[in-house]
This record gives structure tokens, C-alpha cells and sequence, in this order.
């Protein structure tokens, strides 16, 4: 069932503390801005047994200045419905502070109709969880950012790169122009980036190892990549500013990528 937007706003508004009300401007003063980001797999964290697998938010910190940290809540196989009603979303909204940003990419997981633990949507479910980050982050003086799903590797005979994306795109892009927030086209800028390397070339990018050929999950490369020209964006859209961001035209070396320690069982 497709949530009202009334519903959404209440939701969101409902988990505010009056204390964060009261005392938001006073807490954000002399403390860093911090860059929150909610998404899937493809922006998350990945442990050293998934290596050389790496989400783009791994390299965002790479771009950003030491004053703007970054907040890696984007977590493998989460769709913006699933993210909410694990209690996700509620963890970020109790620790984001007024003056700082929640980055929102979500799409991969929400494209699943078979999952109905997962599956939204677009033009209904989707938009309609969408609005809870949007508003949830707003009710505390937080800044939202919506970015469309970065693409999956994907040519045709004749070596274009395909969207895969579906309608995902087109509803976030919509969403963005009707509640006036900031939009990442990820989807446009990664589709464009995959056309100009190539079928062969974007293999360096992806997770193609000796016994995988994932087109979806980046490598050290891609995620540099990627988290390039999410921090070049971020600048474009004057959702931070010149004194915010670094080394956009500098060779970032993978060795600087570093993973979680492996969990055992």
C-alpha cells in the first residue's frame, strides 16, 4: 500500500525530540558538518573478506576535507523501504545534527518485485519512502540530498551502455523538483562515464575478479570513480563548497581504499 503524504510527514516529524528543537543550532556550533549517507551495496562498507570488492562511499572521504566527515550508513542489499522498516533510517535520524546531510541512493534493491520486503514502486512506494529521509532530515535541520542509483555495467552488441534502471530515475528526479531538493544524477553521469571507457575498459571498474564477473559492485577504481564525481556534484549543486571538497582532479592511489576487519562466525 502506497503511503499518504501525510502519513510520510507525520512519520517523520513524529520521532523529532523538542530537545533537538530547542537546542539543534546550539549543538551544530563548533562541531564538523557531517556528510550521512543512506544507500545499498554499491555505496556501502565491505569487509576484507569481500575485497577487492568496495562501495563508492568508501572513497568519498578521499574528496571531502577532514571538516566534512562522512557517515557510511549505506548497508548490501537495503532498498529505501527496507532501510526504514529495519530501524534503519530511525538510527540516523537520532544521531544527524542541525547543519548536517543525509545523502540518499537507493533503487538496486527497490527494483525487486519478487521481494515484497523490499520491492517499491516508483512512482508510488518509492517516491512515498523517499519523502521519509527527505523529511525526516529536514524536521532536524538537516540538509537531504537525493542521488539516482549509479548504473550497472551493461552494453549492447554495438558497445553502448544501457540504462537499467527502469523508471527509479525519473521518479527520484521528480520527487527532487517537486520537494526542491538537491539531486545527484548518478545515473546520467555514471551512464556516461561507462559509454566513454567501453565495454573492455569498464571491467577495470567493476568487481571482475578470476572467479566472479559482477557488473554491478565496484572495485578499488570505480569506487574512486564513482565517489569522484559524487563530491564534483556536490560542489555543482552548491551543496557544499569549494573550502568542502578536494583533490577532484588528483590521481587517488587504491592503496588508499581500506576495508573492515572479516567477521567470524
Amino acid at each position: 500500500m502506497s503511503l499518504t503524504r501525510r502519513q510520510v510527514t507525520s512519520a517523520a516529524l513524529a520521532a523529532v525530540p523538542l530537545a533537538v528543537a530547542a537546542t539543534g543550532t546550539a549543538r551544530a556550533a563548533g562541531r564538523p558538518r557531517t556528510l550521512y549517507l543512506a544507500g545499498d551495496s554499491t555505496a556501502a562498507r565491505k569487509s576484507a573478506d569481500a575485497a577487492p570488492e568496495t562501495g563508492w562511499g568508501m572513497a568519498l572521504p578521499f574528496f571531502l576535507h577532514k571538516d566534512r566527515p562522512v557517515a557510511n550508513h549505506a548497508v548490501n542489499g537495503r532498498s529505501s523501504k527496507s532501510f526504514v522498516d529495519e530501524g534503519r533510517l530511525d538510527a540516523v535520524l537520532a544521531s544527524i545534527r542541525p547543519g548536517d546531510f543525509l545523502l540518499i541512493q537507493f533503487a538496486h534493491n527497490d527494483e525487486k518485485t519478487a521481494d515484497p520486503a523490499r520491492y517499491t514502486e516508483p512512482w508510488t512506494t518509492y517516491q512515498d519512502h523517499l519523502r521519509l529521509y527527505v523529511d525526516g532530515a529536514r524536521s532536524r535541520g538537516a540538509r537531504p540530498v537525493l542521488a539516482t542509483p549509479v548504473e550497472r555495467r551493461r552494453f549492447d552488441a554495438d558497445g553502448n551502455a544501457l540504462p537499467t534502471h527502469g523508471e527509479y530515475p525519473a521518479a527520484m528526479r521528480a520527487l527532487a523538483a517537486a520537494e526542491d531538493v538537491a539531486l545527484l544524477d548518478l545515473q546520467a553521469l555514471s551512464l556516461a562515464l561507462w559509454q566513454k571507457l567501453g565495454p573492455e575498459e569498464t571491467k577495470r571498474y567493476f568487481n571482475w575478479t578470476a572467479t566472479e564477473q559482477d557488473n554491478t559492485h565496484f572495485d578499488p577504481p570505480g569506487a574512486i570513480a564513482v565517489a569522484r564525481l559524487v563530491a564534483a556534484e556536490l560542489l555543482r549543486r552548491r551543496v557544499l563548497t569549494a573550502r568542502d571538497v578536494r583533490r577532484l582532479d588528483d590521481e587517488i592511489p587504491e592503496s588508499w581504499i581500506t576495508w573492515t576487519p572479516a567477521t567470524t562466525a
